[in-house]
């Protein structure tokens, strides 16, 4: 099995270039098969609400709710802190469907014990 890969994310819109830097990263760790976990945190957690990830963050930069998508489709997943997501009073049912709230021992037992990439955003 291919190493896993945790990409921490604690930005939101208000950095969509950081935003999207992040998403490709994850984008290329799922695209080539590695088992792929974005963390949310802070204003992150919007991300994953319903038809928020959307925007270009500049020329030439592919469309955020493209690199949503692609994500989602090569089997990539997102924990969501669930301190962060109910500060902000945000509904679990408005979670995309490869979205979960967890903190940082779901993270850990996804990881496991095994060797992982980790990035941060």
């Amino acid at each position: 099995m291919k190493t896993k890969t945790v990409i921490s994310l604690s930005t939101g819109l208000e950095d969509a270039e950081k935003v999207t830097v992040a998403f490709l990263v994850a984008v290329g760790s799922a695209e080539t098969e590695r088992p792929t976990l974005m963390f949310l945190t802070k204003e992150a957690v919007r991300l994953v609400i319903g038809g928020v990830a959307r925007g270009t963050a500049c020329a030439g930069c592919p469309p955020l709710e493209d690199l949503v998508r692609r994500y989602v489709d090569a089997g990539g997943r997102f924990m969501v802190c669930p301190i962060c997501f109910d500060a902000k009073h945000l509904d679990k049912d408005d979670l995309l469907a490869a979205a979960e709230l967890g903190g940082t021992i779901p993270m850990w037992g996804w990881i496991g014990d095994e060797p992982a990439n980790t990035f941060s955003y």
